[in-house]
């Protein structure tokens, strides 16, 4: 059932997305708003087809710990799932993506429109520059900052270092940090053609206020990311992560 439920999802959210490519491309030539409004019908259309199609639901735990005005949101990424959702989960997220997506035909030409954050990963220190004064200017509009501090899907029960960006961007911004657990990864695996019914948690937790040392921000958020989606991720059957044990003295920092 879920092989058949799958198939159905992907003719259906494929075939809606070259669609929406499609209508995307002369909105390229109006205000980036005009976009935007599509986008954000495209994004409610999959959820729909989530839930109607794969039986794949979602409830967003912790929504009363996002802050009043920008923040950065430091999410857990498992999927392409969330990579989606964020962007009905707080408004117009600037989010920090990998430079090589921004040469995609379409895909990269509305992410230049989007104005999402490009970073080159082998760039070093010229490469943090330059996307910290990107995130600048989206916070100098009242855009967030959406980041996966890991800089890629990580399966569930697998431990990955987090990497000097977020840390950055925490230092450069001055404001508050959000981290985001989530259990995605054990109904839409990456790479994977069958999806699993069911509904995914995701949970906001407490932000980690401005004014903590650079060295040691990096071991809270991961603490606080890691324990939460490990027990998410228990919690819906699936494996435990070992987690490094120096992790442990900032589980309930912030």
């Amino acid at each position: 059932m879920n092989a058949l439920r799958s198939l159905l999802f992907n003719v259906f959210f494929y075939g809606g997305t070259a669609l929406t490519c499609l209508v995307l491309l002369p909105t390229l030539a109006f205000p980036r708003g005009v976009m935007m409004s599509i986008i954000q019908v495209y994004l409610r259309y999959v959820a729909l087809i989530e839930k109607w199609l794969l039986g794949l639901d979602y409830v967003v735990i912790g929504r009363e710990n996002l802050p009043e005005g920008p923040c950065i949101l430091a999410a857990k990424h498992q999927s392409a799932w969330e990579t989606m959702k964020l962007h009905l989960l707080i408004d117009d997220p600037a989010v920090v993506i990998k430079k090589e997506l921004l040469s995609l035909p379409i895909w990269g030409w509305c992410a230049r429109k989007a104005k999402l954050i490009p970073v080159d990963r082998k760039g070093g220190r010229a490469a943090v520059i330059s996307m910290l004064r990107s995130a600048k200017e989206a916070v100098a509009t009242g855009r967030p900052i959406a980041i996966f501090p890991q800089g890629t899907r990580v399966a569930p029960g697998v431990w990955k270092e987090y990497k000097a960006g977020v840390s950055a961007l925490y230092r450069g911004l001055n404001l508050p940090l959000v981290p985001v657990a989530l259990n995605s990864g054990l109904y839409w695996g990456r790479n994977a053609y069958t999806k699993r019914r069911g509904t995914i948690t995701i949970e906001i937790l407490p932000p980690i206020q401005p004014g903590f040392d650079e060295a040691v921000v990096n071991d809270m958020l991961a603490a606080q990311i890691e324990y939460a989606t490990d027990r998410l991720v228990q919690e819906a059957g699936g494996p435990a992560t070992a987690i490094p044990e120096r992790l442990k003295a900032f589980a309930s920092a912030g």
